[in-house]
């Protein structure tokens, strides 16, 4: 292939673009603010089940408290409706006034073993929503961090956007300037080995660091300067220029 100098040294320009871009994909690949997202949204979802199955057995307890204490005043309300029956005078026969104050007792007994339970639940519901509060204070603690991380990610995102937004603008004032067959044959070399052209420096290829042979540097210097080179080891356009050692 044949191409002028001037188009050919202008693929290091465009090598030089193309690597700016490889690396400014790699950044945004690899933001850390990216991995830091990752590993908040995980434990953000463990507290947000963890905060459900709080919630759950708080709103269990409740539920389970407000039966004892119905159960307590079912109780209560049948001890004071006897109680008033025995203070009414109405029964008056010994067998059934004996009978109702051992029933009244039994009702005192069985209100005194309900009210413990209703406390014991209450110390279990206490310490439920003591979890459930600190479970959700954690959660909305983390939520907070994870809107920052994603704020200081949004905002490098739009930087690294800006300038890859600017480094193909220049590459395509660059690729402009250079002939179709050239171009297309340093596309294909690009896909296949990530860099395209690379500049023949003292004798040594630029792309792949490896000096070339006497005979190498000897084909060269014999070509044309209009004709495209390859490095041997590395198939890389070779682009000559004053600091190539020819």
């Amino acid at each position: 292939m044949k191409a002028a100098p001037e188009a050919q040294k202008r693929l290091l320009d465009l090598a030089e673009l193309d690597s700016a871009a490889d690396r400014l994909a790699h950044r945004r690949r690899t933001l850390p603010e990216l991995a830091e997202i990752d590993e908040q949204s995980k434990r953000y979802a463990k507290l947000a089940t963890e905060v459900i199955e709080a919630e759950t057995e708080a709103s269990d307890l409740a539920r389970e408290q407000a039966k004892a204490e119905s159960d307590v005043d079912t109780v209560r309300a049948r001890a004071d409706r006897d109680q008033k029956r025995l203070d009414s005078g109405a029964v008056t026969s010994p067998k059934d006034l004996a009978g109702l104050q051992s029933e009244i007792a039994s009702l005192h007994r069985r209100q005194g073993d309900l009210e413990e339970v209703v406390l014991e639940i209450m110390e279990r519901r206490e310490a439920a929503d003591s979890k459930v509060a600190d479970l959700r204070a954690k959660r909305d603690e983390l939520a907070a961090t994870r809107t920052d991380a994603e704020d200081r990610r949004d905002a490098a995102l739009a930087e690294i956007d800006k300038e890859a937004a600017e480094v193909q603008t220049r590459r395509a004032a660059v690729a402009g300037e250079i002939p179709a067959d050239l171009l297309g044959l340093y596309g294909k070399l690009r896909d296949q080995y990530g860099v395209g052209a690379a500049m023949l420096r003292g004798g040594r290829c630029q792309g792949c660091k490896v000096a070339l042979s006497i005979a190498e540097m000897n084909q060269i210097k014999a070509a044309p300067h209009d004709e495209v080179v390859r490095c041997e080891e590395c198939r890389r356009i070779l682009v000559r220029t004053a600091e190539s050692g020819l």
